[in-house]
Parts: structure tokens; C-alpha cells; sequence
């Protein structure tokens, strides 16, 4: 997952600190500010009230002990933070947002990534949008029909980060078949010939500024255009618990667009928002697709395995 995901995941810099320290403290304004960086040694990673605001806004918050913190720097885009949890392994924290926990984290990229490709006959070409941390590409390689596949990415920093600090979820941006791609996702979908890909794997962001354009019709319409007959999307909808609203104005535009079939999947996630994130899984007209009955049983898949405890 790139920097767009729900703000609700969010992994708080004044959490961090009255985690650290055993209980929140009271302080005021200018020395809650020193202690934070006296503690962290940041000063550059933003205004941590108005995360907080922002934090409220969503109704819920979710705290992880740090017990070290391994890598933390801004790139061009977006603060990169890395660290050591007492109970989730290491977490990716982009723009105070928790992108993953090794710990909880199949649960989210096995499901993006094998609804889709689970549901379709030898896909053979795959788009993932966003994913630069890696994990989506172990998972897509498994399918030994796979010939191509395309990602999109924003920030080279994370894919580094990712090898360094998860480098069993980024083991496969080696591959021949792998492709990587450093652009705007939108103007990169609409460069993309018609029917290229069997399947879309799209992580997409808060539908909140620049991001709105992710839930509207035109990006839809783009990623239809770009699937072959009887191709299949996969698109992360945020929370039933959290977001009708949101998911419901999805489903209806997809439904406008998608003239095979229209679901919405979810999976159980701790580290997300309400502990769960949904799915909403689509195919273009064409050959039938069938996404309650997958016809590529996850368990044939070649070097499938569980998920260590």
C-alpha cells in the first residue's frame, strides 16, 4: 500500500509517545512539542494536533508500543517510518499512517490479491496500483500463469525501505516479469492500451482532496477500458462498519460499469480501521466470472503456504 489509505489507520505521533511512557501525558503546547522530539528526534514530521483532529474525525484510534524505532526520513512525497512493535513485529508507517504490521498483514494482501486471481482462468497480465512495499508481488507470482506484471508506484523510497526492513515481502521485485512504473496512477491509466490486463489490483486512498478522483466514474470507466473481456478488478473499500456511505456510492458506479458481476468482499484485519477492510471485486462483460466459486483453488496454487503465527 502506498500513502493512501485510510486516516483512521493511523499510528499517531503523541500515541507513540504516551505509549512509550506508560500513560498520556499533560502537557502544555510548547513542551508537548519538545518532548516529542526530544524523544523521537523529529521536528520535521508535521503538526501532531492537527493529526490528531483528523484522527477524530474517523471515531476511533488504535495504539501500538514502540520498542524501537529503525528507520525514519521524508522523501520527496511522504515521512517514512519504520519500527519495531511489541506486538505486531515490525510496522510501515507512511504520513503517520499504518500501512502494515507483519503480523496482520497477509490477511490484507492474500485477499486483495487472490480474489481477483482466484476467480479467473491463467491470468496471464496483472496491474497492481500502489503496493510499493512489495507484498502484493509474492502473491501474484504464485500463480504460475502470471507472464506480466505492472506496478505503479510513487515514492522509490518505500520500495527501499521495504527491502531493507520487510525483505520477505519484497522478494520479488526482481522478477523478469515484473515491471515497475513511476508515474500519477490516473495519467499512467490513461496511457494504458485498451483490454491490456486480465486483472486489476488496485489500492487505492481516502476519498478526501486530490484522492476523490479514486471513487468517481472516470477512474472506473478507465480501469473497465483497460481490462480484457471477463477481466477482473479488485479495489480496497474501506470498513462496512465505518464507511456505508462511501462503499454503497462505489457499488453503484461499478454496477454502471461493470456489466459481469459486482461484490463486496471484507477480511479481518486488526490493525485496520473497526478490525476489518473491504473489498469490492468486479469483471467486465465477457466470459462469466464466478467469484463466489474461485475456479483457481487457493491451496493448488504453486508454493502457497500458510501464514506463520
Amino acid at each position: 500500500m502506498v500513502m493512501l489509505n485510510l486516516e483512521g489507520r493511523a499510528l499517531k505521533w503523541h500515541q507513540l509517545y504516551s505509549q512509550c511512557n506508560g500513560g498520556l501525558q499533560m502537557l502544555s503546547w510548547p513542551a508537548y512539542m519538545k518532548s516529542l522530539q526530544d524523544h523521537f528526534g523529529f521536528g520535521q514530521f508535521g503538526n501532531p494536533m492537527k493529526e490528531l483532529v483528523n484522527l477524530k474525525q474517523q471515531g476511533e484510534a488504535h495504539s501500538l508500543k514502540v520498542e524501537s524505532i529503525l528507520y525514519k526520513a521524508r522523501s520527496d512525497y511522504q515521512e517514512v517510518f519504520v519500527f519495531e512493535s511489541s506486538s505486531c513485529g515490525k510496522v510501515l508507517v507512511l504520513d503517520g499512517i499504518v500501512q502494515l504490521t507483519e503480523k496482520d498483514v497477509c490477511a490484507y494482501w492474500k485477499m486483495i490479491t487472490h480474489l481477483p486471481l482466484c476467480s479467473i482462468p491463467s491470468p496471464k497480465t496483472a496491474l497492481v496500483v500502489g503496493g510499493g512495499d512489495g507484498e502484493f508481488l509474492a502473491e501474484i507470482s504464485r500463480h504460475s500463469s502470471a507472464e506480466h506484471i505492472d506496478i505503479w508506484g510513487i515514492d522509490r523510497m518505500v520500495i527501499e525501505v521495504s527491502k531493507k526492513f520487510f525483505p520477505e515481502l519484497a522478494t520479488e521485485f526482481e522478477d523478469p516479469r515484473v515491471c515497475f512504473h513511476v508515474d500519477d496512477a490516473v495519467e499512467f491509466l490513461r496511457n494504458v492500451p485498451e483490454e491490456t490486463y486480465d486483472a486489476i489490483i488496485f489500492d487505492s486512498s481516502d476519498p478526501v482532496g486530490p484522492a476523490q478522483e479514486l471513487v468517481e466514474k472516470p477512474l472506473f470507466d478507465t480501469l473497465a477500458r483497460v481490462l480484457r473481456p471477463g477481466g477482473v478488478l479488485c479495489n480496497m473499500v474501506e470498513s462496512m462498519w465505518l464507511h456505508t456511505h462511501l462503499i454503497d456510492h462505489m457499488i453503484s458506479i461499478c454496477h454502471e460499469i461493470f456489466k459481469g458481476s459486482v461484490h463486496y468482499a471484507w477480511a479481518s484485519v486488526p490493525t485496520y480501521p473497526s478490525g476489518v477492510i473491504g473489498f469490492l471485486i468486479c469483471s467486465t462483460e465477457g466470459p462469466v466470472v464466478d467469484f463466489l466459486n474461485p475456479i483457481n483453488p487457493i491451496e493448488k496454487l504453486e508454493g502457497a503456504h500458510q501464514h506463520k503465527k
